[in-house]
């Protein structure tokens, strides 16, 4: 059916645009995918802009479906609309390219949502907003390149200044930009050129522009990839990609001030590449690619407060780590996604290939974010680790969700990161899954785990009455040892633990644990507890000072 043109830029034609834009997207996103070789070929353009979209259109609805609760025949205004749209896309930005778009609507907002001015609605508005779009864009990368999706948002600023007439008129002028200098980006980066395609986020970029288009006109646009030399039919066609960078994708919602913000972007650029930091008014989505996965956090953790944190290995092999051939496009057969308490665990988890999803103190994931978790990781097999007992009913709907998507998924109940470590040691992506799976649940059940931590506030335990300040120790989730300094309380509590036998202590100590407590409790289980090994990790901010594992 032929979309109804909206003759002036309003709120209806934002809802209208985001969900056109979605679409549009969900059609053309594996063929995106299959053309993504810069900055990472990873295979997860198309998939990072919808979901991008995805955000920025249901803030939109969300929006409407507010003011229809409130007020029968309520609409929003054109300033409440954008700036939904706009704060969507941030919060669910994803990868390079989105985190890029994700700023490209906030530009566009910051235009038509100022006060007083209604001719923001008309044409000129529109010129307006792409044009500040284009540059703000521009600003939040560390170090712009030619030939990205940054040249087709330029581009499409510049075709839109120079068109007259409705708003129509100046849409289809900046899809029209934007398509000319898309095809020529193979012209611009090397990488494109070799591999014989146009860069993939310009091309989601001209997808969504058409959106826009087909919003204020009704004409649907031709959504052809426009390549160098003819369609890539094979991920084999993708010649060799010369260029190494670091391991890690990094993004993290993040609330700071500007000016911690300023010097967040100096340390970050230091460690990595492909550095966006977009947003503001206290808000800012970044995107890194570092080798030091956990330095990206602490630096956010330095700056002001991050969450939403996601730590992508982009895995032995990939072009951008080795310089080898490109990977297959297509879905590994396994792969595992654990919740982890602190960065330091994450980083041990993604070098061991998981995918995984930082939970912070006091803030657990919500089973959206581990569906998204396990299509991140693009496996048809997942094994899935909540690493909380609390989180075992999330991580259940999160799995019944992915089930239904096709992704074959095996929870196990680990109630500690330690159990994960355990699972995780004993994961062979090549057995048969059922095999893996019991024999992961198995080590994970083999585990007895341990926390020390501080308490809150005065309250009744299975140990006695605690005071706030008093040292807790628990061992599988109840409270078992009570006492006033933290390292004789480990101390206790591993000599209970070991009283049952035990091959292997795990030691993972948080930022605050005290100086000296991993020596010492090293040479407890060297000195008391012949043929056991300990290993010790560092987990960052993970709430607890202490997390121990016995095997």
């Amino acid at each position: 059916m032929a979309q109804v043109p909206q003759t002036f830029f309003d709120a209806l034609a934002v809802r209208t645009w985001c969900g056109l834009a979605l679409e549009a997207l969900g059609r053309a996103r594996e063929e995106i995918d299959a053309i993504n070789v810069y900055p990472v070929a990873d295979g997860d353009t198309g998939t990072n802009l919808y979901l991008t979209v995805e955000s920025a259109a249901a803030a939109v609805d969300a929006v409407f479906i507010g003011h229809e609760a409130g007020s029968a025949g309520s609409v929003p205004s054109l300033a409440e609309a954008v700036r939904a749209m706009a704060h969507g896309a941030l919060i669910g930005a994803r990868g390079n390219s989105g985190t890029i778009l994700a700023q490209l609507l906030r530009g566009m907002a910051q235009v038509l949502a100022s006060d007083g001015d209604t001719a923001h609605t008309g044409a000129g508005g529109l010129r307006l907003a792409l044009r500040h779009a284009a540059d703000s864009a521009r600003q939040a990368v560390a170090h712009p390149v030619e030939g990205t999706i940054l040249t087709v948002a330029s581009a499409a600023a510049d075709a839109a200044t120079g068109a007259g007439g409705d708003c129509g008129t100046v849409a289809r002028a900046a899809c029209e930009g934007a398509r000319a200098a898309l095809a020529a980006t193979p012209r611009q980066l090397a990488v494109l050129e070799r591999a014989g395609v146009v860069d993939a986020g310009g091309r989601g970029l001209v997808t969504v522009l058409a959106a826009l288009v087909e919003t204020l006109t009704g004409e649907r646009q031709a959504g052809t990839v426009t390549y160098a030399r003819g369609p890539v039919d094979s991920p084999e066609e993708c010649a060799s990609l010369p260029e190494s960078g670091p391991a890690f994708e990094v993004i993290y919602l993040l609330e700071a001030e500007d000016a911690a913000v300023t010097r967040l972007r100096e340390r970050l650029d230091t460690l990595g590449d492909s550095l966006v930091v977009v947003g503001g008014d206290g808000l800012w989505n970044v995107h890194v690619h570092v080798d030091d996965a956990g330095a990206a956090v602490e630096a956010g953790v330095e700056a002001g407060r991050p969450h939403r944190i996601r730590i992508t290995h982009f895995g032995v092999g990939d072009v951008h780590t080795t310089g080898g051939e490109r990977p297959p496009r297509e879905r590994a057969q396994r792969a595992v996604v654990a919740v982890v308490p602190g960065p330091g665990l994450a980083g041990l988890y993604t070098e061991a290939g998981a995918t995984t999803v930082l939970a912070r103190p006091g803030e657990p994931p919500a089973s959206g974010e581990l569906v998204e978790a396990v299509r991140r990781a693009h496996a048809r097999e997942v094994v899935l680790l909540p690493n909380d007992a609390e989180l075992r009913h999330t991580a259940a709907a999160a799995a019944e969700q992915a089930r239904a998507e096709g992704i074959r998924v095996a929870l196990i109940p680990t109630r500690s990161a330690v159990q994960g470590i355990a699972a995780l040691a004993v994961h062979e992506p090549d057995r048969r899954f059922d095999e893996d799976v019991v024999s992961m649940t198995s080590a994970a059940g083999a585990t007895r785990y341990a926390e020390v931590a501080v308490a809150e506030r005065q309250s009744w335990t299975m140990a006695g009455i605690c005071q706030a300040g008093d040292v807790l120790g628990l061992i599988d989730g109840d409270v078992a040892v009570i006492g006033a300094e933290v390292t004789a309380t480990a101390e206790t509590v591993l000599d209970r633990m070991l009283a049952a036998g035990g091959e292997l202590v795990t030691l993972v100590l948080g930022d605050e644990a005290p100086d000296g407590i991993a020596g010492h409790l090293e040479a407890r289980v060297r000195e008391s507890y012949l043929a056991v090994d300990t290993v010790v990790y560092r987990g960052g901010r993970q709430g607890a000072l202490l997390l121990i594992g016995v095997e």
